[in-house]
């Protein structure tokens, strides 16, 4: 998973509440568990028209935010289903951070889980930075993870709250897999032992030498 230190990025404004999973990358496109080439279909039915087009009026298809980093909405960011499909499309994209007033739970997590950072911050802040970054490629905003401080154009600093935990593992671009293969150490002493006491348990086969890491995580 990609580090998250500092961002210094193109934001798009996407003043919408109740956003769902299914706005953001609609049903028929998760046919897929691959993360790559979902991004082609973010909010595919905001983006294009029924044949296929880009919308001219959607913010995602207008300069300078067809580069943008950072998303800001409003509230209930990534409400309805469970699906891991959504960040994965907001990263394929290029999103790294969304900021808005709250997230739907499940969202929140899939987003630390694949490198995204969700910020919350309340609606009139949220109101101000889409201000601020209406005014295009002049306006682009800074987010410092280390400090936890959204920085506007003019250079005030707001403050954002995050988990300790969850801050570390995105500064050092930890996921689920990285954080169980820190402790390889300990679960091979585990095995070892397993099979000294109790020798009647079938033996786990050991990872083949050579084997891609990726092959290994399936």
């Amino acid at each position: 998973m990609e580090k998250f230190t500092t961002l210094t990025a193109i934001a798009a404004p996407l003043p919408l509440a109740n956003v769902d999973t299914d706005k953001i990358i609609p049903a028929r496109f998760l046919k897929t568990i691959r993360r790559s080439g979902l991004g082609v279909h973010l909010f595919d039915t905001l983006r294009y028209d029924e044949h296929g087009a880009e919308r001219p009026d959607f913010v995602l298809n207008r300069e300078p935010y067809r580069r943008a980093q950072i998303l800001i909405a409003h509230e209930n960011f990534g409400c309805g289903s469970s699906r891991e499909h959504a960040p994965w499309a907001l990263l394929d994209f290029g999103i790294r951070a969304v900021i808005a007033p709250d997230f739907a739970d499940i969202f929140y997590n899939n987003c630390f889980k694949n490198g995204i950072l969700p910020i919350r911050l309340p609606r009139e802040v949220c109101d101000r930075l889409m201000e601020d970054v209406r005014q295009g490629d002049n306006a682009r905003l800074t987010i410092d993870l280390e400090r936890q401080v959204v920085l506007r154009p003019n250079g005030e600093a707001i403050a954002f709250e995050i988990d300790p935990f969850r801050k570390h593992l995105l500064i050092n671009g930890l996921d689920d897999i990285d954080q169980t293969m820190a402790h390889v150490g300990a679960i091979d002493r585990f095995e070892r032992d397993r099979a000294a006491s109790q020798p009647w348990l079938p033996k786990i086969p050991p990872v083949p030498a050579g084997v891609p890491e990726g092959q290994i995580r399936g």
